[in-house]
């Protein structure tokens, strides 16, 4: 039996040129799929009414940690060259699968909360066979949209993140590919990917083995590139192409200290860019090089990265990013006194980078990141009347640089009510006491190998 849900009179921000903005508009949903988007729709559908709401595309994060949602805010005043020490070094090694299973659920919970509807789990923790399965578990009984993607384990920082010589093992990835992401589940909720330490953290023969994996199982590549003290002196993207590695299934992350060249590599190769602003600002990894990566025709997504540090919601990234590059090309135009540029970021791009730009760098452009009938359902309703968003003059605007977390109202993943009246419809409870057991044990087995 068909399935039908229609929200009605919102202000819709479709996030896609060809259907536009509609002040008053009601979007179907039917089976899962967007169907319509149009001034007035009559269905026989469960109505949920969307007057004083803005209605949009769910947020996509590019790359995010989710396993570290136990040990939110531990390092609050972390530089990126703490954070090895303080969370690789530290929590890391002493993570269990039951562990990630507790953190993935909340942190999934977390993103569904705050309007993200898409999550790339750039999941380095996998330090035994079991540690995937419970990260993927997690992921699934969520019902967030989500690109899992295989990391490396984190049992020592001079085994891993040094010249390490330990790949990631291709039979167990072979094995998640099989049990979880048959070809069948390509076009499903979960899909897969691998998250690769790259250059300079690896020698080459463990790089290459890994794209090679990568490559031979169809599956698109995510690396942290340029950023930082330790990063930002390896020149990454420029040994992948002398290693003859780049290509268009690969992600990269931050890029704040790339070459120019190397920004040419990237985008005549035809990857793509995740860039976290906050993290970045914060913790030193560089300026946020949104407008760097706009420049070379690229389309640059957001990601939240660590919550050890930083926030996990998007409306943070979104400010992060906006007012960064904003203030450096203010500054340089000062230095040079000429005006600021026409290409100054605005609201209505950042809150495109949010949603469609996210859905392409995760490579899942033709199922989300826009209201477009065709597109699976992911969609997104913000309170418009409530007093830090009323009244709206600029609707993208009013979400991009006014709301938060407390105004996502609805969120819908695939056609499903993920959170209704603000409220998430999973069992909170249960998932904030696991990550609450979580953060006891590891707490516990830290000052117990000190």
């Amino acid at each position: 039996m068909t399935h039908r849900i229609l929200l009605r009179a919102g202000h819709v921000l479709s996030m896609d040129p060809a259907v536009g903005d509609l002040p008053r508009g009601d979007v179907l949903i039917e089976d899962g799929k967007i169907a319509a988007v149009e001034r007035e729709i009559s269905a026989d559908a469960e109505v949920l009414d969307m007057s004083g709401r803005i209605v949009i595309p769910g947020f996509v994060d590019t790359h995010r940690h989710t396993w570290e949602a136990s040990i939110r805010n531990v390092a609050p005043d972390a530089t990126l060259d703490d954070y090895f020490v303080d969370i690789l070094d530290t929590f890391a090694p002493l993570y269990t699968p039951e562990d990630v299973y507790a953190a993935n659920l909340a942190g999934a919970l977390e993103c569904l909360n705050a309007g993200i509807t898409t999550l790339v789990d750039w999941s380095h923790i996998n330090n035994t066979p079991e540690h995937p399965d419970a990260a993927i578990r997690a992921l699934t009984e969520t019902g967030i949209r989500a690109q899992y993607a295989y990391g490396s384990a984190n049992t020592s920082l001079a085994d891993y993140w040094f010249e390490s010589k330990i790949a990631i093992p291709g039979d167990d990835v072979r094995r998640i590919r099989s049990e979880y992401f048959s070809a069948d589940s390509d076009d499903g909720l979960l899909t897969l990917a691998l998250a690769t330490r790259g250059p300079g953290f690896c020698v080459n023969d463990v790089v290459s083995s890994e794209w090679a994996l990568a490559r031979e199982l169809d599956i698109p590549i995510t690396v942290h590139v340029a950023m930082g003290r330790l990063a930002g002196r390896f020149g990454m993207v420029k040994q992948l192409h002398d290693l003859g590695l780049l290509g268009p299934d690969t992600t990269y992350i931050h890029c704040c200290y790339l070459s120019e060249e190397e920004w040419r590599l990237v985008a005549d190769s035809g990857g793509t860019v995740s860039i976290a602003p906050q993290v970045e600002t914060q913790m030193g990894h560089g300026w946020p090089p949104v407008m760097k990566a706009i420049e070379h025709g690229l389309r640059p997504s957001l990601s939240i990265d660590v919550v050890t540090t930083v926030p996990g919601d998007m409306f943070t990234q979104i400010r992060a990013a906006f007012g960064a590059e904003r203030a450096r090309v203010n500054a340089d135009s000062w230095q040079v006194d000429t005006p600021v540029p026409d290409t100054m970021l605005t609201a209505r791009q950042m809150l495109e980078i949010a949603t469609r730009n996210g859905a392409h760098v995760a490579g899942l452009e033709d199922r989300t990141g826009s209201l477009t009938p065709g597109k699976r359902a992911d969609v997104v309703a913000i309170d418009a009347t409530a007093l830090n968003v009323a009244p709206v003059h600029d609707a993208a605007a009013a979400v991009a640089l006014s709301a938060d977390v407390s105004n996502v109202e609805t969120v819908i993943v695939d056609g499903v009510v993920r959170k209704r009246d603000g409220r998430l419809t999973a069992d909170v409870t249960r998932a904030l006491r696991l990550v609450e057991e979580s953060r006891d044990r590891l707490l516990a087995a830290k000052e117990a190998r000190a």
